[in-house]
C-alpha cells in the first residue's frame, strides 16, 4: 500500500512554526511558566466561590444588593405609630400628627378653629366638672355639685381634630387626652367624641351647636 507524499510547502510551514515556538521558549526566564488560556464566561461561572458547594461545616456569605428606594419614599414608622402609653408630653406631638395623616381636614379653617375651642371646653368640664354651667343642654346637672370624675391637676388633651360628620352641616371633634381618675389611676390615650349640628340665629350668624352625648 502506498501513501501520498506530503506537500513540501506544508512541511516547510510546519517546520518554520516549530522553529518560532522553540525559540520563545528558550527565550522565557527559567521557572516561568507560560500564560494559561483564557477561561470562558461559562468556567469562570462554575469555579466561582459563591456557585461552588461549600465543604461541609462552613457556610458561603452571600452579599445583598443595596435597596434602590428613595429614602423619603415611604413613611417614617415614628410619623406613623402611636407613642408608648406613658411616654407623656413628648409623644403628644406624634399623636397630633397620626390623627391628620387618618383624617385629612375637610372644613374651613375659621370652621375648624371654632369647633376645637368648644370641643376642648366641652371635654375639660365633662372630665373635671369645670364650666358645665356654659352648656346646659349637653350637660343637666350643671346645676348641681358634682364630683369631678378626673383630677384638674392630672387632666391634658393630647391631640385634637375638628372634621365634617357626614355632611357641610354636621361636624365631629376627635380628642385624645390623658388623665387621673378619682381612685388615683392616670390613663393615656383615652378617646372622645363630640358632636355639632350648624345652626343659623335669628340675626342670621351660624353657629356650631353641640349635641348631648348618647
Amino acid at each position: 500500500m502506498t501513501t501520498t507524499p506530503r506537500s513540501p510547502r506544508l512541511l516547510l510551514l510546519s517546520t518554520a512554526l516549530l522553529a518560532v515556538a522553540g525559540i520563545a521558549l528558550l527565550g522565557m526566564p527559567h521557572g516561568q511558566q507560560p500564560p494559561a488560556p483564557a477561561t470562558s464566561p461559562t468556567a469562570r461561572a462554575t469555579t466561582d466561590p459563591s456557585s461552588a458547594p461549600s465543604a461541609p461545616g462552613r457556610k458561603v456569605a452571600v452579599a445583598t444588593a443595596p435597596s434602590t428606594t428613595p429614602a423619603g419614599s415611604t413613611p417614617s414608622l415614628v410619623d406613623s405609630a402611636l407613642p408608648p402609653h406613658g411616654e407623656g408630653v413628648a409623644g403628644d406631638r406624634a399623636i397630633q400628627r397620626s390623627l391628620e395623616a387618618a383624617w385629612p381636614a375637610d372644613l374651613p379653617a375659621a370652621d375648624e378653629r371654632e369647633l376645637l375651642t368648644a370641643g376642648r371646653a366641652l371635654l375639660r368640664a365633662d372630665a373635671t366638672g369645670i364650666g358645665r354651667a356654659k352648656w346646659p343642654t349637653v350637660f343637666p346637672d350643671s346645676g348641681q355639685e358634682v364630683a369631678p370624675a378626673f383630677a384638674t391637676a392630672r387632666f391634658r388633651i393630647q391631640a385634637a381634630i375638628a372634621r365634617r360628620d357626614g355632611s357641610p352641616h354636621k361636624a365631629v371633634v376627635h380628642l385624645v387626652w390623658a388623665g387621673m381618675d378619682r381612685g388615683g389611676t392616670f390613663t393615656d390615650l383615652r378617646i372622645t367624641d363630640w358632636r355639632f349640628i350648624r345652626t343659623t340665629s335669628k340675626k342670621g350668624a351660624a353657629t356650631w351647636t353641640p349635641q348631648p352625648r348618647t
